[in-house]
């Protein structure tokens, strides 16, 4: 069936969504708006029309992981182009002249890069600068042969929604020639730069970053706000690359937790305490385990920026902090874990199964690993619940997947029944008034506001009037949605008011 692809049912799924669960428009673009496309091999699927890219990782997340549970309907971006606001450059010489750009896959061969079609321009726009100021000021190169020379990496990050911008230069040598007058040049080409690192990296590695930080200018560190908190970006922090995207995968996880004000939360491998902050502003509290001891004092900086006081952080390993819970006779409600590429070691997962947490949410940026995974928890008593992929990365074969798994519970007998929620009659409130009734009177007594049938289930859900699977919310259900506007909200909220159904 062309334009579409097989589910495990054998239903007709079809290529993606955005975020307010609409398909996505169908663009064209075979990998010509990209020079480098070829030789690059960072976009491994830009010969694919955006509709294509999703529906190629629709099939592969359905064969990898489709044995454990139904996969929803990917969610892709509106815009899929320049949404990387993290981009580091390599940085060479041929031919006597300077060139910055991305490694070809698998090599250390560097391939030219002036702007690339999925980075920040601005980020783009500032390591161009610094390339330029390298001849101006005869800064010297680092030769990866020799091991000697100045300039080895360039990364730039920004913060999408503050603009703040943070310079890291990787040098092979501490001593910065003409560094006063560099930086005076860097900082009235790019007055929206708020800080500048350097960082020391003379080791044959392919390792980007030194172990050695020195601020140059500014504080040292960048902050940017993800589902309301504020969060601090320190040179080695990690911190999603899309923050667009990072807001829906994040607010997926967070309604898979099912948190309440008795919920208690362990956030393994919780880096620098993102998704564990947004927890704690519903949960009575959260745990964070983490063994780099850098990300645990900037989580708990963060913890303490956002006003959180409701969870703790442990600079140890998280598997043998969950034994050391389980021994004691403590209990959590729900683990949260967002691993490396290389997913969980099995003595975690070992570990996660002693525990024994009701709910378990994984988030993961590898469904090859996270298929192996699912098979060692599904033997240790769990039930994969839903399985949510996220581009994050568009062009590329990456994917992203929330994944929550559930306990079962034992019983010596049961019935397997299935109910067609679809032939139950309404409840009283969902009897009152249709959505589109809803959105007309909203438009009528709002001067043409317009409201979707998400926000009208939102706030239904806000006020306990049931929502059936499949009959209004779309499948992947709202917690992945931008939440309802307050202006939007109070507009349905009188509606519902005046059909009395609240």
């Amino acid at each position: 069936m062309k334009g579409k692809t097989k589910g495990r049912s054998g239903t007709a799924v079809s290529f993606g969504k955005n975020a307010g669960g609409n398909p996505l428009p169908r663009k064209r673009n075979k990998g010509n708006g990209c020079p480098v496309f070829k030789r690059c091999g960072g976009c491994q699927l830009r010969n694919l029309t955006y509709e294509e890219q999703l529906s190629h990782k629709q099939a592969e997340e359905i064969r990898l992981l489709g044995r454990y549970c139904h996969v929803e309907e990917i969610i892709g971006m509106e815009t899929p182009e320049h949404y990387r606001c993290k981009v580091q450059a390599a940085f060479g010489m041929r031919g006597g002249h300077i060139l910055s750009g991305i490694y070809q896959s698998s090599t250390h061969k560097i391939v030219p890069v002036d702007s690339c079609l999925i980075e920040d321009k601005v980020c783009d726009a500032v390591i161009l600068t610094i390339r330029n100021l390298c001849k101006k000021f005869h800064i010297g190169i680092f030769n990866e042969n020799t091991l000697r020379g100045f300039l080895r990496h360039v990364l730039v990050r920004r913060g999408y929604f503050t603009g703040m911008i943070m310079v890291v230069l990787v040098t092979g040598e501490e001593v910065f020639p003409k560094k006063k007058e560099f930086l005076s040049e860097l900082l009235a080409r790019h007055p929206e730069i708020t800080t500048v690192v350097q960082s020391v990296n003379s080791r044959f590695t392919p390792l980007v970053l030194g172990e050695r930080f020195m601020t140059l200018y500014g504080p040292g560190y960048i902050e940017d706000e993800l589902c309301g908190c504020r969060f601090r970006i320190s040179p080695a922090s990690f911190y999603q690359v899309n923050p667009q995207q990072t807001e829906i995968l994040y607010q997926t996880a967070l309604s898979y937790m099912g948190l309440t004000d008795r919920t208690t939360v362990i956030d393994a491998y919780c880096g620098t305490g993102t998704i564990g902050i947004l927890a704690a502003r519903t949960a009575l509290r959260v745990i964070g385990a983490e063994l780099n001891e850098t990300a645990v004092r900037d989580a708990k900086i963060n913890a303490k920026m956002n006003g959180t006081e409701n969870i703790t952080f442990h600079c140890e390993d998280a598997g043998r902090f969950m034994v050391t819970m389980a021994e004691a006779g403590e209990h959590a409600d729900v683990v949260v874990m967002d691993p490396p590429r290389a997913g969980c070691d099995p003595q975690f997962l070992r570990s996660l199964a002693v525990l024994s947490p009701t709910r378990v949410v994984y988030i993961s940026c590898n469904p090859k690993t996270l298929a192996r995974d699912l098979a060692l928890l599904t033997r240790s008593g769990y039930r994969v619940r839903r399985i949510q992929p996220v581009d994050m990365f568009p062009h590329t074969n990456h994917v992203e997947t929330v994944c929550l798994l559930s306990k079962l519970h034992e019983a010596k007998h049961h019935v397997n029944v299935t109910v067609d929620m679809d032939e139950m009659d309404l409840t009283a409130a969902e009897s009152k008034a249709t959505y589109e009734e809803i959105k007309k009177y909203v438009a009528e007594h709002n001067n043409g506001m317009k409201v979707s049938s998400l926000n009208i289930a939102q706030v239904k859900a806000k006020y306990g009037i049931i929502e059936r699977e499949n009959y209004n919310l779309p499948k992947s259900g709202d917690a992945k949605q931008p939440q309802c506007p307050k202006e939007k909200e109070d507009a349905i909220e009188e509606a519902l008011k005046a059909f009395k159904m609240i």
